[in-house]
């Protein structure tokens, strides 16, 4: 999905200082995630700040995110510190295997986490940490939201479409159970490229809905992505 300039209403988040470029993936997740009613939120590999941000904003729920990668650790302090929400964000420098919050469980665990697990590796160590599944394997983030989600808590992220498709299977095996896609095309014409899921630890029929960003030209967007994302888009 491509990078797009992204600016909350309230601020903007400089994108030449982020580590990783705010992308339409993060965008996507944090427009989209059910947050209405929400009391504690974690955000697992937060990087900018963005998806906590937008749930802040969302929401009157106590967020934490959480960062393995110092810089990027860095920046979501800042950004967060210069938001509106700041009183209801926690930033730590820890990833989720070393993560542990006792006996307070989350009731929404969001992410939009590395998935290329098959593609090749970016040189530059950062990033292929950021996209590919080097510090956080599929097992290892299944176990840490099976640790760490309440009972009936909902965990959502966002995913290539044959990586989604996968993952729903394996998350099974955990008892997390998958109850809603979203299926996202970049174009009318394109295939599915990305897919948002919301699983829980009860078994239902998955319900199925579609977006489609653009309508046919660079930043032509569709009225259903406008009404989904108008909230934090300036330009909306």
């Amino acid at each position: 999905m491509p990078n797009s300039y992204f600016e909350f209403k309230q601020f903007k988040i400089y994108q030449d200082r982020c580590a990783f470029k705010v992308g339409t993936d993060g965008v996507l997740l944090g427009a989209s995630a059910d947050a209405a009613g929400r009391e504690r939120i974690l955000d697992i590999g937060t990087g900018s700040g963005l998806i906590a941000i937008m749930l802040a904003q969302k929401s009157k729920a106590e967020i934490t995110a959480i960062e393995p990668d110092t810089e990027s650790f860095h920046q979501a302090c800042e950004n967060v510190i210069i938001c509106k929400w700041n009183d209801r964000i926690r930033v730590i420098e820890t990833d989720l295997q070393h993560f542990n919050e006792k006996d307070r469980l989350f009731d929404l665990i969001v992410t939009n986490p590395p998935f290329f697990s098959n593609s090749l590796v970016n040189p530059d160590p950062r990033k292929s940490t950021a996209r590919h599944n080097i510090r956080l394997s599929t097992e290892d983030l299944l176990e840490g939201v099976q640790r760490l989600m309440a009972e009936n808590g909902s965990f959502q992220l966002i995913m290539p479409y044959v990586e989604g498709n996968i993952f729903i299977e394996v998350a099974s095996g955990y008892g997390l159970y998958c109850n809603s896609v979203l299926k996202i095309r970049p174009l009318p014409t394109s295939e599915i490229r990305r897919v948002i899921l919301t699983f829980s630890r009860h078994h239902f029929l998955p319900k199925e809905k579609s977006l489609t960003i653009e309508r046919g030209r660079r930043h032509d967007y569709t009225e259903e992505y406008k009404a989904l994302t108008r909230d934090f888009y300036l330009k909306f």
